[in-house]
């Protein structure tokens, strides 16, 4: 249960009932940044990740991972629904998404508040996202409970799903959460496939290439780059400042 100095953010200030996946693409709208994470506008999700010949790696836009834990230091993995538009049935972390514009309250975080590491703006997405996708609900996360640690710059089409030509990817300077927190977890099937806790080891034999089982980029970069260190000392990482870092972009392309 929150402390009376929590923050808890209601998710139903985003109603999104009814609405399908089309929907969202079309009506939701990411916030558009350059190389620095600067923002220079907004577009809608829709034309963000569409990579055609006049924007051949899409529209670069703000992202989120989220890497949420239980008190026994598994990690919460989901399997992306089949019918998902980029990058359907393939594993990742707990919750990838976007901070949107024009969401109450703000998701459009300041460069004082990345700076300062609070990004209240991503933080509201990911529980945003998190009632979305995963039924888990506001009051078993916190706001202040999610660390910062750092931001990627990646670039991905989705040539799995559609081959070398993929006119679908992600393009996103992606902001990394982590999270410890008991939860209750009710997938919506539209959005996840399948769900499961697992342990350091459990993910490498998951990821070993002969399981057949398919990947996200991103997670696969976050994996490669720096899991295994935040993951080994997990208490450190949520409750100090020593794997933080605000000034660095790290780049994928």
């Amino acid at each position: 249960m929150a402390s009376s100095q929590t923050k808890v953010v209601d998710p139903k200030s985003w109603d999104g009932a009814g609405m399908s996946q089309t929907d969202f693409m079309h009506k939701d709208e990411c916030i558009v940044v350059d190389n620095h994470d600067n923002v220079v506008g907004h577009n809608t999700k829709f034309n963000c990740h569409k990579f055609l010949k006049d924007q051949p790696t899409g529209i670069l836009h703000r992202a989120f991972s989220v890497f949420l834990f239980n008190d026994q230091g598994e990690l919460l993995l989901q399997q992306r629904a089949a019918d998902k538009i980029t990058f359907p049935s393939v594993w990742t972390n707990t919750c990838c998404s976007h901070p949107l514009y024009g969401y109450t309250p703000t998701e459009l975080d300041s460069p004082e508040q990345v700076a300062d590491a609070t990004v209240p703006g991503v933080k509201y997405a990911a529980v945003r996202k998190l009632y979305q996708e995963l039924g888990i609900p506001a009051e078993q996360l916190p706001v202040d409970q999610f660390k910062f640690l750092t931001r990627l710059h990646y670039a991905a089409p989705d040539s799995v799903t559609y081959g070398d030509d993929a006119e679908w990817g992600e393009h996103e300077i992606d902001y990394i959460l982590f999270i410890k927190a008991n939860v209750t977890v009710a997938p919506n099937p539209e959005e996840v496939g399948d769900f499961k806790y697992v342990t350091l080891p459990e993910l490498k034999l998951m990821m070993a290439p002969d399981s057949g089982l398919k990947w996200s980029p991103w997670f696969r970069i976050i994996v490669d780059r720096f899991l295994d260190e935040w993951w080994a000392d997990l208490d450190t990482t949520l409750s100090t400042d020593k794997f933080l870092d605000v000034t660095s972009i790290h780049t994928v392309l």
